[in-house]
């Protein structure tokens, strides 16, 4: 099974937009020059009946362009809007990362302990024989697991991408709900912590980098270490602060009506565009949660997401006001991965990935030259229904998307968005 099968199954001016949008196609033509051709390459791609809007940002250095596009769903008359809300998936894992290390500068962890302190579920683990093996062919693990490895990932179990596992199977009736960017479950988060604890560990503790599930732990880690449900952490500590107003883990029916239609993603055997969540109130994302998942739950749009970036990109400090650390900012937004797990994980994720990228926490970082840049240093992510963000430090760039496509990730529409920011802020 392909990767992105198995994902999507399971004082700055202001340019080009208003809060107010657009029409179904853009009406924006105050872009400047140099930025029309990132405008070109998001309106080529609007189609009614699988991109039907858009929204992007770049702020390079006082300026910021934010430019819109198209409807906020299929076969819908609204208009796209710059404050649309959107679901934006695995760039919650940033948040969440930042959670756990508030609480690190607290006292309230650290990063070399074992994790079983708070985690009890972790304690006296067991790891597969084989990633082939039954859930019951076992070894014991070489090493208690580390609250750093839940964060850099390499705490030994996470997203593989054979569905006919037999732990994967586990892990699906189950109901834990692993890599898939809806990533709801009829779990509280220690029922959760319970289900996953009593499943064996793909790998030995620090021997492999695997996506997604440590950031699911890390909610239910912030949720101990701090007293406080998840959500509620967030709300107080990270988007209240910033001013992320329309960011949280659900859509109150107040905002309903700026929550953009469901993601959709090509079928690979009809071709036909597939819908992967409900609009509106029949959303996944229209209650609160009873998992808030720490590592693709949250909503949010882009000027909200903007709020967030550049408070990583000021190392930690927002309009004068510090939450994070220098060196929690800089942990964050720098490799956190040796080489040899690197070169150990080259098939865990998208081929060639750990050629030119490595994790920081909760985020990819830039790590070699690619096509975009020659300088390393960049860092950011996607979300699994068609967002992404990055920042780049070198060019004083933060750049978002965000759609609801998720096509958009794959069929080289990211891709072609990044080479023209680039080219615009060069």
């Amino acid at each position: 099974m392909k990767r992105r099968d198995f994902l999507l199954g399971t004082g700055a001016t202001v340019v080009a937009g208003s809060v107010a949008g657009c029409g179904p196609r853009s009406r924006e033509t105050a872009v400047p020059p140099a930025f029309a051709p990132v405008r070109n390459v998001i309106d080529r791609r609007i189609d009614p009946a699988t991109l039907p809007g858009a929204v992007w940002l770049v702020a390079h250095g006082d300026e910021l362009v934010v430019h819109v596009s198209g409807t906020q769903a299929v076969g819908s008359d609204a208009s796209m809007r710059r404050d649309t809300i959107f679901r934006i998936a695995s760039m919650s894992k940033a948040v969440t990362a930042a959670a756990v290390l508030m609480l690190v500068e607290e006292g309230k962890l650290t990063l070399d302990e074992n994790a079983e302190r708070l985690l009890p579920e972790l304690a006296n683990r067991r790891v597969l024989r084989t990633l082939q093996s039954a859930v019951d062919d076992t070894v014991p693990a070489r090493a208690p697991i580390t609250v750093k490895q839940l964060m850099d990932y390499t705490f030994g179990s996470g997203l593989v991408f054979d569905t006919a596992l037999p732990i994967n199977r586990a892990i699906k009736e189950n109901q834990l709900v692993i890599g898939t960017p809806i990533p709801m479950t009829p779990h509280d988060p220690d029922q959760w912590m319970s289900r996953f604890g009593a499943l064996p560990l793909m790998y030995q503790p620090g021997e492999r980098w695997l996506y997604d599930a440590g950031s699911a732990i890390q909610g239910v880690l912030v949720r101990r270490a701090s007293g406080m449900d998840f959500d509620t952490f967030v709300e107080q500590r990270i988007t209240g602060p910033l001013g992320m107003r329309d960011t949280g883990f659900y859509v109150p029916a107040n905002k309903l009506d700026r929550f953009a239609g469901c993601a959709l993603w090509t079928n690979a055997e009809t071709r036909q565009p597939t819908r992967m969540d409900r609009d509106g109130a029949d959303s996944a994302y229209a209650a609160r949660p009873v998992f808030p998942s720490g590592a693709a739950g949250l909503c949010s749009t882009v000027d909200d997401y903007l709020a967030f970036a550049r408070m990583l990109k000021k190392g930690g400090e927002h309009n004068g006001r510090r939450l994070l650390s220098a060196e929690s900012a800089r942990r964050m937004t720098t490799n956190q991965l040796s080489d040899a797990v690197r070169t150990a994980s080259a098939e865990s994720l998208f081929p060639n990935f750990f050629d030119t990228y490595s994790w920081g926490h909760g985020l990819a970082v830039q790590i070699a030259p690619n096509q975009d840049t020659q300088t390393p240093g960049a860092f950011g992510w996607e979300g699994g229904f068609g967002t992404s963000y990055f920042v780049d430090p070198s060019r004083d760039v933060i750049s978002i998307v965000m759609t609801q496509c998720t096509d958009f990730l794959f069929d080289g529409g990211l891709a072609a968005y990044r080479s023209a920011v680039y080219r615009a802020t060069a």
